[in-house]
């Protein structure tokens, strides 16, 4: 099958242009100027199928590089499947995610990998590639990150919360860094103080503070820039490259930001709902009463952060300024009833997390509209910088010929209303972003040179999606 996309404007991370795009199976093959021939052949007669993008932005598919697809936590899962929450992604003009493989303490890491590989084949509609947690880092940890590099697992993610859970020491995070700094891969960070947060936790529910907006409050931004600090500190003491996830307070930044300046290999990501969502607009009044229990539809860690303190624009302009590389969901969606409200009248039982992948192009997108980052930015971060950061540049992130054809037509004149009864494919009976409206539009998504979503309407189907096997970081200084 041979597409040719015409009178669009591509978009890359480094400019833009009118230009016709032609993807002859799999793989873009060209891009040209528009209506020009090819090796002496017009293009458009000898193609199977012909896309008018007039008006509209060419740009390369996105990548979510931290999602969290039937994740086990706390008693339940996460409510997307592989199957429904790469359909949504789909939906929302992202064409690769990568997701975690879950290890708990005492588990075998490459059991575990396969496990999750089992849950994703033949399920997904885009492309897929893998993380590996590591909860306890023993010396069969150790050689089986050596293995997962072999089989395209690049990164590694370590907490320093959730005790007992997912938690690490300052030991067993050395260990890991020691080896990744061996073998070129990732170390990925959840950087928050864990016994802090344990102790404030504690705390507040014997208070008889046990409503949601209590979630924020026990998890200050004082345990994020702490923990932010010290994991900047050991990958400095073993020379690894650091990842920082879910970065939602200032401070943090600013530690990841000195760390570049300093040369480095530090980075970090933030989220949609750091970019635009807070404490005090989200969390709402206390109460144990379900009607006054809406401030859990928000819980998520890293929490939100207090608008009055500037966290939100913050973010905003260390997007702009480099200091945050790139913006993922951490998608890791969970109804309100059956899940959310485990923790009615504790909001440390309340799943962690909010629902997101497939919003983030529109919201990053209303940036661009809002001034608040340019078109190139936007395509930079939500799906050149992740092909860089997590080894898959070349072949996804770019309008390129040889990269995969991965490509989303997005109308700039049109208009996104977000809602569960209105563009909410997410397999959750809310939306963290109901009654946000887009000034823009995905039109057409094509994954590996299919049409998957075109006109409104879904064209794909389970098992389109293929693993990515990743290369090491195209990303380091």
């Amino acid at each position: 099958m041979k597409t040719l996309i015409k009178n669009g404007t591509v978009v890359n991370a480094t400019g833009r242009g009118l230009a016709d795009v032609l993807i002859d199976g799999e793989k873009i093959a060209a891009v040209l100027a528009p209506g020009s021939t090819l090796l002496g052949f017009d293009v458009a007669a000898n193609v199977d199928r012909v896309i008018d993008a007039g008006g509209k932005y060419v740009i390369p598919g996105g990548i979510d590089a931290h999602t969290h697809m039937e994740m086990p936590f706390g008693g339940t899962q996460a409510s997307d499947t592989f199957e429904t929450g790469t359909r949504a992604a789909a939906w929302g003009g992202t064409t690769s995610i990568v997701d975690f493989v879950v290890q708990y303490a005492g588990e075998d890491v490459l059991e575990r990998y396969a496990t999750w590989q089992q849950k994703a084949a033949g399920q997904c509609a885009i492309d897929y590639g893998f993380h590996q947690i590591l909860s306890d880092v023993q010396d069969s940890s150790l050689t089986a990150m050596d293995e997962l590099v072999d089989e395209g697992v690049t990164s590694f993610k370590l907490f320093m919360a959730y005790k007992g859970v997912f938690l690490s020491d300052d030991g067993q995070i050395v260990k890991a860094m020691q080896r990744a700094a061996t073998n070129g891969s990732m170390i990925m960070m959840h950087a928050e103080n864990g016994s802090v947060i344990d102790l404030l936790v504690q705390q507040a529910v014997a208070a008889g503070n046990t409503g949601p907006l209590y979630h924020g409050l026990t998890r200050p931004w004082q345990a994020e820039e702490e923990a932010t600090h010290r994991a900047i500190m050991l990958a400095n003491l073993t020379g690894a490259p650091l990842y920082v996830v879910h970065v939602s307070a200032k401070q943090a930044v600013d530690q990841i930001a000195q760390a570049r300046d300093s040369g480095q290999n530090v980075f970090g990501e933030t989220c949609p709902q750091y970019l635009y969502l807070s404490l005090e607009d989200n969390l709402g009044a206390e109460s144990e009463e379900w009607g006054r229990f809406e401030g859990a539809k928000w819980v998520c860690s890293t929490p939100l952060r207090a608008k009055a303190e500037g966290h939100q624009h913050h973010m905003w302009q260390s997007l702009r300024t480099n200091d945050i590389q790139m913006v993922s969901t951490d998608h890791c969606p969970f109804c309100m009833k059956g899940q959310k409200d485990m923790g009615l009248t504790d909001f440390s039982k309340i799943p962690n997390g909010i629902g997101s992948v497939e919003h983030r192009m529109d919201l990053l997108y209303q940036g661009v509209v809002d001034s608040k980052i340019s078109l190139e930015r936007w395509v930079e971060v939500c799906s050149t910088t992740p092909a860089r950061m997590f080894g898959m540049y070349g072949q996804k992130g770019v309008i390129a010929p040889g990269a995969d054809g991965d490509v989303v037509i997005y109308d700039p004149n049109g208009h996104t209303s977000i809602g569960v009864d209105k563009t909410h494919h997410m397999n959750m009976d809310y939306s963290a972003w109901e009654g946000y409206e887009i000034d823009g539009h995905v039109d057409t998504v094509i994954s590996r040179g299919k049409v998957v979503v075109d006109d409104n309407t879904y064209l794909g189907t389970k098992g389109d999606g293929r693993y990515i096997k990743r290369g090491l970081s195209q990303y380091l200084i």
